[in-house]
């Protein structure tokens, strides 16, 4: 195959990656806003999301669709199984990097506010129902980009340009995806090139997107429910000044980045002999 063919094949994977999490996530929106305009209190979008889901799924991971390629989807895809030290201390350096994530936005947000998600007004709505709808909102994110990006486009990257390159780049090709929801401001492109390349890694060490699904997902609730309905509210520093929250969301991020690197050593040295068979 020649340069130019295989170029051409990266590219194709990465229109399809940007398309299906454009598709998949307007699917869900148009679900959810249909959903709290006729019948707030019956979450119905919620197990209709979830079949749709699944039934993307099983296409990417070769299940369904046509037979003659399904080998290839499930490669593409690779959702495979993970051994439970993998799993330990995937899900350690996750949770750090979630933990550290959450203090940068917050810094960043108090430097340089920027637009950020717009949330529904959830305070209309019943407790349990709001709750559903984060569960099913992080889910269909973290399932859609995992599979799209780092299943599908960096995993075809790794083959041909080694991981370090592949998780860069995959993290580039999201950037503009998150800006037209979320602004082009500086702490927006800063905060989202350290989360991809935060799950990039981790679908790079494990060779597989299982565990990165679960982190996403366990990051998006977090920030869904604890972290962006605030972001209003929060000080800003060129006017009032920083205060003594400020200095310990700072810290925060700065010990929560020390330890996960610290546990992706340690993974990446449990993980070392699967990827040099891959």
């Amino acid at each position: 195959m020649t340069v130019r063919e295989t170029a051409g094949g990266l590219l194709r994977l990465g229109v399809f990656a940007l398309v299906l999490t454009a598709v998949g996530n307007g699917v869900w929106s148009g679900l959810l806003a249909a959903n709290l305009r006729t019948s707030p209190r019956l979450p119905w979008s919620v197990p209709v999301m979830a079949a749709v889901l699944w039934v993307a799924w099983s296409y990417l991971s070769g299940a369904r669709g046509d037979s003659s390629k399904s080998v290839l989807r499930r490669t593409r895809l690779r959702a495979t199984a993970v051994s439970p030290r993998t799993w330990e201390w995937a899900a350690v350096a996750g949770t750090l990097s979630i933990v550290s994530l959450a203090g940068l936005w917050i810094v960043l947000e108090q430097l340089m506010p920027v637009k950020g998600n717009v949330l529904p007004a959830f305070s209309r709505y019943p407790l349990l129902v709001v709750m559903l709808i984060i569960v099913m909102a992080s889910f269909t994110g973290a399932a859609l980009e995992e599979a799209a990006f780092r299943g599908y486009f960096q995993g075809a990257l790794e083959s041909r340009l080694g991981g370090p390159v592949a998780i860069l780049v995959t993290a580039l090709m999201m950037l503009p995806a998150h800006g037209l929801t979320q602004g082009f401001g500086v702490p927006t492109i800063v905060f989202y090139l350290c989360v991809d390349a935060m799950l990039g890694l981790l679908a790079y060490l494990a060779q597989s997107i299982v565990p990165g699904v679960l982190v996403h997902a366990v990051g998006l609730v977090v920030f869904f429910s604890l972290i962006w309905p605030f972001d209003a509210g929060r000080r800003i520093i060129g006017s009032e000044g920083p205060d003594a929250w400020f200095w310990i969301h700072v810290a925060q991020a700065l010990v929560g980045m020390i330890l996960s690197v610290l546990a992706f050593r340690r993974l990446a040295l449990i993980t070392t002999p699967l990827r040099a068979l891959t």
